[in-house]
């Protein structure tokens, strides 16, 4: 009887087993089934994509290993070999061989200011290359190396760009002064002799030619006696296997692998991307309201626009400049006037590049000056469209630039949308385990060595 009874209940259990697993594999075939219909305001977005741009796949970022599509200088084909050389030498503190003070020796690399803890821009308001100290969580604890002079520190003023996305730009910087094809094309004039403009005339697309410039304007030294008797040499027989020995570590071709490596910086695990692809629950309702928002009413795809919401266009919005509490470097009339300042068309005074809008909540301050501290700041900014610059001529603003009426849940949806769905939350995929060298990296200095467990 006890037998029997253990059997009975056996039996029941594995009943209950089998009618659970027939619900779940009920409910799981429902949401993979062919009839799976979107939910309305999903349809409503896709329809609004088709109609702007033909199909949603116009807005794809490719995968970081598809090289054929991910836009690149036919002068600098993209391999896989020049992306793992540059990874290296984004990253190597080691390079930092001409600082302006000897303290600043091996302290910082390019990754000090476009780090992926901060989407690839710099987790302060004002980024710091030599002479700076500290890294703290995601960037936001470098400061000043009381050390320094204000002029021997490492600072740029105006706020540092994205490095993310940048194969979908052809010009590079707030002004578009780096790259010599496209948007550049009629500038050359501007390209001045003894000044980091000078490198268009290598004939490089923008990417390409901020990194030739960068590596002096940052004082990094690629030394060929050096590079042959460490472990980067390798690196470079890879990646420039069809240069002869005497020219393959060279200061060009280490350039032109970090600039094939920046390329590959790509947001494409963000849930807006998903969406893309087919993922219908990769956005919340709220966040695809922030889409619509985004390609109608909110009218932000006249301008963030294709795969890296972004364009080769510039508008004077009549943002603040970089200025304040520990801001280095006098802010010159130069950038002030953004394009203008390049060009000297006075058509184009301040007016700045519109800037790629993913992992930007990654980051607390936005516009070319830093001068906000929130995303719904700069929506409601562009909402009520009255310039905070006092300096720029109301004539100067953008045609754009005008009031959207965007009701406050819209600009909350917005908001969503923004830090949320164009929010890639693995870039870390992007940064080397450690380096060839084994230095510290962004920064070696001893605050950071600290801040990053790498002492």
């Amino acid at each position: 009887m006890h037998f029997e009874t253990n059997l009975a209940m056996k039996n029941l259990s594995k009943l209950k087993y089998l009618l659970v697993a027939s619900f779940i594999g009920i409910t799981s075939c429902a949401s993979d089934d062919d009839n799976y219909q979107p939910r309305p305001i999903q349809s409503e977005l896709e329809s609004r994509i088709v109609e702007l741009y033909g199909s949603k796949s116009e807005l794809l970022l490719p995968l970081e290993n598809d090289f054929s599509a991910i836009p690149s200088d036919p002068n600098n084909p993209i391999t896989q070999s020049k992306v793992d050389l540059g990874r290296f030498l984004f990253h190597e503190t080691g390079l930092a061989e001409n600082p302006n003070m000897e303290e600043g020796r091996h302290m910082y690399s390019c990754a000090s200011c476009h780090h992926a803890d901060a989407g690839f821009q710099s987790g302060i308001r004002q980024g710091i290359g030599e002479g700076g100290l500290g890294f703290g969580i995601s960037g936001e604890g470098r400061h000043k190396d009381p050390q320094y002079l204000e002029e021997d520190l490492d600072v740029q003023p105006i706020r540092t760009p994205a490095a993310l996305n940048v194969a979908y730009q052809d010009v590079m910087l707030w002004n578009g002064q780096f790259g010599a094809t496209g948007t550049n094309e009629g500038t050359e004039s501007n390209w001045t002799v003894g000044t980091p403009k000078e490198a268009n005339n290598f004939g490089f697309q923008g990417v390409e030619t901020q990194v030739i410039a960068g590596i002096d304007v940052h004082r990094l030294v690629i030394d060929a006696d050096n590079i042959v008797n460490s472990p980067y040499k390798i690196l470079f027989d890879e990646a420039f296997p069809n240069d002869p020995p005497e020219n393959r570590y060279s200061k060009m071709n280490a350039a032109l692998a970090v600039a094939a490596y920046e390329r590959t910086l790509l947001a494409n695990q963000s849930p807006f991307q998903e969406w893309l692809t087919g993922d219908q629950d990769a956005m919340s309702d709220d966040e695809t309201a922030g889409a619509l928002v985004f390609f109608n009413e909110g009218r932000c795809y006249e301008c963030h626009t294709g795969p890296g919401l972004n364009s080769m266009t510039f508008h004077a919005l009549g943002m603040n400049d970089l200025a304040g509490e520990n801001i280095s470097a006098v802010v010159d009339m130069a950038t002030k006037k953004g394009r203008g300042g390049f060009t000297g068309d006075p058509a184009d005074d301040f007016k700045f590049k519109t800037p790629q809008l993913y992992n930007l909540k990654d980051v607390h301050f936005y516009g070319h000056g830093g001068s906000f501290q929130t995303l719904k700041e700069v929506v409601e900014y562009k909402n009520n469209a009255i310039g905070e610059n006092t300096d720029v001529p109301t004539h100067k603003l953008s045609p754009l630039f005008t009031p959207l009426n965007l009701s406050e849940e819209q600009i909350d949806n917005l908001v969503l949308f923004l830090e949320n769905a164009l929010h890639d939350s693995n870039l870390i995929r992007y940064v080397p385990e450690e380096l060839p060298t084994g230095n510290c990296f962004p920064n070696a200095d001893y605050m950071s060595t600290e801040d990053l467990g790498c002492e």
